[in-house]
């Protein structure tokens, strides 16, 4: 358990504080649970009136909050400063050190300095794993696939062969990267598969959640770009290119051929159809349909999805028509 005084906290964020810089702080806790030896943090203002109530020993809050506490630590982004906090003190979990005799690791294979390894994991032939990568137990990393340095692969992941994956990335448990893009050709009353030759390449600083699905590219590549933080259970389809920094909350679906700007934020069960072009900062509402092309900087919502000024006239004429008496 990490134990740091508050003084290095303040020092860390550039805080302002004014209390006792020898306090200690053992964890970090929500206001309303927070002990005496703990942190929290005020980032949501609805959740003002707990901070009369929180035990905790220190505080994170804005910096033009009124009031005064010797417990709070002013900063310009409580919520961005307890994640590098977090991130510094307190985030440590279990990892597996060095390569379990129970793995199998192909000899073509290259790995870097100070891999780990977990048992039952696989390593296929000519894969190159760089410095300092994780990964759990039960993975399989098929033939001619990449791990960029840093790197975390949490237990079950599947990579399938010529995957690229960055530098920092971070996929969680269950996810399977490079399985065959949903491509079939009718001829004569049947099916026939296309065979799914291209690859995944996903780029710096993505983190992925579990149970997600990333499909390989028919032809070319299926690009996640630098950044871009995918929740669990999404379904990414063939030659979909995801932009740098995007944020794709859980249960939302890309069909194939769709492109996706930088920064495009996109909620929870939305699906996309495919060969669509989706502009730069597009935000995507909960439960959206999106048909046809949006341009950078909408906002859409609705199925099928339209821009939210359209959606809120609709539902406001919706509510008049609802409400006038009968003739």
């Amino acid at each position: 358990m990490s134990v740091v005084s508050v003084g290095k906290i303040v020092d860390f964020v550039g805080g302002d504080y004014v209390g006792d810089r020898k306090r200690s702080v053992r964890a970090v806790a929500p206001l309303a649970q927070a002990s005496r030896d703990q942190l929290s943090f005020l980032s949501n203002r609805k959740y003002a009136a707990q901070l009369a109530q929180t035990k905790a020993g220190a505080i994170l809050v804005p910096r033009n909050l009124e009031g005064k506490n010797d417990r709070w630590i002013r900063v310009d982004d409580p919520y961005f400063a307890i994640a590098q906090i977090m991130t510094r003190w307190f985030s440590a979990r279990p990892m597996p050190k060095g390569v379990s005799p129970k793995a199998s690791i192909a000899a073509s294979a290259r790995l870097g300095t100070n891999v780990a390894v977990g048992p039952f994991s696989t390593i296929g032939d000519s894969v190159v794993i760089g410095d300092n990568v994780a990964i759990f137990q039960n993975v399989s990393v098929e033939a001619g696939s990449t791990l960029g340095d840093d790197s975390i692969i949490y237990p079950n992941v599947v990579i399938y062969d010529g995957t690229r994956i960055g530098r920092r990335c971070i996929i969680h448990a269950g996810v399977i990267i490079g399985s065959d893009g949903y491509g079939f050709a009718m001829h004569d009353g049947k099916h026939h598969k296309i065979p799914q030759i291209g690859i995944v390449r996903i780029e710096d600083d993505v983190e992925i959640g579990a149970g997600t699905t990333i499909d390989r590219a028919a032809l070319g590549e299926t690009v996640i770009g630098e950044g871009t933080k995918i929740d669990n259970l999404v379904q990414i389809g063939h030659n979909v290119k995801i932009g740098k920094h995007c944020l794709l909350v859980s249960q939302v679906g890309v069909a194939g051929s769709t492109e996706l700007g930088d920064h495009v934020f996109v909620a929870g069960q939305s699906g996309f159809s495919g060969h669509l072009k989706i502009g730069h900062r597009v935000q995507v509402a909960a439960k959206s349909a999106v048909l046809e092309d949006v341009p950078d900087d909408t906002k859409v919502m609705g199925s099928p999805a339209m821009p939210f000024n359209e959606f809120a006239r609709r539902q406001a004429a919706l509510k008049r028509l609802a409400q006038r008496k009968p003739l």
